[in-house]
């Protein structure tokens, strides 16, 4: 059985002391120990990795549940991969497995908390130039109707109109 530990974390967390978690997790028997800083949207190679090197019986071991992920569906992506490999989850604060009877109910809570997350992100939306709004409108088209084509709000519409009226 092979034991991976996993640290994905800032560079604060832990006091810092990437060193002394790793450590850690050699102490409890990890044959291996691999550590990634937080990932932005290109998600997480080091975690994708041992995923796909992890076999039946083997294990990963983290400290806390959500070094696995950013959101409970990622984490719940997490769990399922590994358990489609036969491998296991440990976590170490607080003490969690998902072997033996406490998986069951693991799997059960990331379910509840992926349920409960929106479905998708809040669109981000960009900052609409002062001139397209101007050329928007004096083809006559409506401070809602420029908002909804430029993806900005109705009141960054009505600031901008504000504005360019001040400096005429």
């Amino acid at each position: 059985m092979l034991r991976i530990g996993y640290l994905r974390l800032r560079p604060a967390e832990f006091g810092g002391d990437l060193a002394a978690e790793a450590a850690r997790l050699g102490a409890l028997g990890c044959q291996a120990v691999r550590t990634e800083s937080l990932a932005g949207r290109g998600g997480d190679p080091v975690l994708n990795a041992i995923l796909d090197d992890l076999g039946a019986g083997d294990e990963l071991v983290v400290a806390r549940l959500d070094q696995l992920g950013d959101s409970g569906l990622a984490m719940l992506q997490v769990l399922q991969r590994l358990e489609e490999r036969g491998a296991a989850l440990q976590v170490l604060d607080p003490a969690l497995s998902s072997r033996g009877p406490g998986g069951p109910a693991l799997r059960a809570a990331l379910e509840a908390v992926a349920a409960l997350e929106p479905l998708t992100a809040a669109k981000p939306r960009r900052a609409a130039a002062a001139q397209e709004i101007r050329d928007l409108q004096r083809a006559g088209v409506g401070p809602v109707e420029i908002a909804r084509r430029l993806g900005v709000s109705r009141m960054t519409v009505w600031r901008k109109l504000k504005a360019l009226e001040r400096c005429a």
